[in-house]
């Protein structure tokens, strides 16, 4: 049966293209090594490696079998090095590009938290709504929303999602009257977020029946606080996150529209260069920021 020390030689073997330099490379010696990968072709019944006193190679089956150990031994290797972080401290310069407007209501409230719960970690925040280049940038982490997630050969998970609510103040509803259904919306100075990728078209959803109304207005800014401020000024209605408007609704500066209809939730998620060897420094961030966009959706509903 296969060891994981057999299968770690026979990757080295592969790997360096010689017996006695994958026996030293895993502690063998190369008679030792022989042996072993005779007795792993024994059991699997199969040649794996054809070798002369010059040179080896790998049979077919060999190299079909290479792809699975090389595979196997990584997931392993990987569920070894996540154990071991589980253990080490959190610690060292973690730097962090997040969007601007998400991250001054949802997260940096909390920062000093994160910071006191981790003091031998370091944080440089960059709040910041351009699409940066981690690798090149040279961050170890970056937090982004969307509908949909563009496909960058990074590793995402999914740490939350905003729900989006159209309102407007009490002042406008007053002047230019209250939509009752998404068709209205057409009448109505509509103020834009420029950013979002989708600013000229909302997308609603009631009894399975789906809604595209194009949308149009004299003002789009590329700041989701600007919007909050042209809704809290009367100068139109919007659709904006929940989580930025939540105290205006409270208080009934701003009136919450078409409550019977839902719209797509945009969501987070963070994005990290590999999922190997990640550091526990951006282990713990991701956990922070779950924590914080939970809890703010709980509060808020």
């Amino acid at each position: 049966m296969e060891s994981l020390a057999t299968l770690r030689l026979f990757r080295a073997i592969a790997d360096l293209g010689s017996f006695a330099a994958a026996a030293r490379s895993v502690g063998l010696s190369p008679a030792g090594a022989s042996k072993a990968i005779s007795e792993l072709e024994a059991d699997l019944g199969t040649r794996l490696i054809n070798r002369t006193t010059r040179r080896l190679h790998l049979t077919e089956a060999g190299s079909l079998y290479l792809e699975q150990v090389r595979r196997a031994l990584g997931e392993l290797e990987e569920a070894r090095d996540q154990l071991a972080s589980l253990n080490a401290e959190p610690s060292g310069l973690l730097r962090v590009s997040a969007p601007m407007t998400s991250s001054l209501v949802l997260l940096t409230e909390r920062i000093p938290e994160f910071l006191d719960r981790h003091p031998r970690i370091s944080l440089d925040l960059d709040l910041n709504d351009r699409r940066v280049d981690l690798v090149r940038d040279g961050y170890d982490l970056a937090l982004r929303g969307g509908l949909k997630l563009e496909d960058t050969g990074l590793i995402s998970r999914r740490i939350g999602a905003l729900c989006h609510v159209v309102c407007a103040a009490p002042a406008y509803l007053a002047r230019r009257g209250t939509p009752q259904v998404p068709e209205e919306l057409a009448g109505h100075e509509c103020v834009r977020f420029s950013l979002s990728g989708h600013a000229d078209e909302w997308v609603f959803e009631r009894d399975s029946r789906v809604v595209r109304q194009r949308v149009t207005g004299r003002y789009q800014v590329a700041s989701s606080l600007a919007v909050r401020d042209a809704l809290r000024a009367g100068f139109g209605l919007s659709l904006i996150p929940r989580a930025y408007v939540a105290d205006d609704l409270a208080a009934g500066r701003l009136v919450q529209l078409l409550e019977g209809w839902s719209t797509p939730d945009v969501t987070v998620h963070a994005l990290y260069p590999s999922r190997r060897h990640v550091p526990p420094k951006v282990r713990a961030f991701i956990d922070f920021a779950v924590a914080a966009l939970h809890g703010h959706r709980g509060r808020q509903g």
